[in-house]
């Protein structure tokens, strides 16, 4: 008798090294369209009133609602392990003010 190979269900990723480092960001702002979401990731800096956009993403619908579940079940497993994630109260929108001295040349 002859096995039959089954089909693999293994995913070959490729991280770059460049990539891996990651990029910080403290700001997230979402917006959406009939057919897509765009995830834009930007870095404040302190008493500078220009920030950019370090990274953008953009998804399906319902590869948003999949990355929402993933961030819900994510966010369980670490509150599980490590404790309830603390939420400051925050205003509408990040202050540009990090209340540190202002950048001088």
């Amino acid at each position: 008798m002859s096995e039959t190979k089954k089909p693999s269900n293994q995913l070959n990723i490729e991280l770059p090294e460049d990539v891996a480092e990651g990029i910080y960001s403290n700001l997230a702002i979402i917006s959406h369209s009939n057919s897509e979401f765009v995830l834009d990731f930007i870095r404040l800096m302190p008493n500078m009133p220009k920030a950019k956009v370090k990274s953008r993403l953009i998804l399906t619908p319902p590869h948003a609602k999949r990355l929402l579940k993933a961030l819900v079940d994510n966010i369980q497993r670490y509150e599980a392990q490590h404790g309830v994630i603390d939420e400051p109260e925050q205003p509408p929108f990040p202050p540009m003010n990090f209340n540190t001295p202002k950048a001088q040349a």
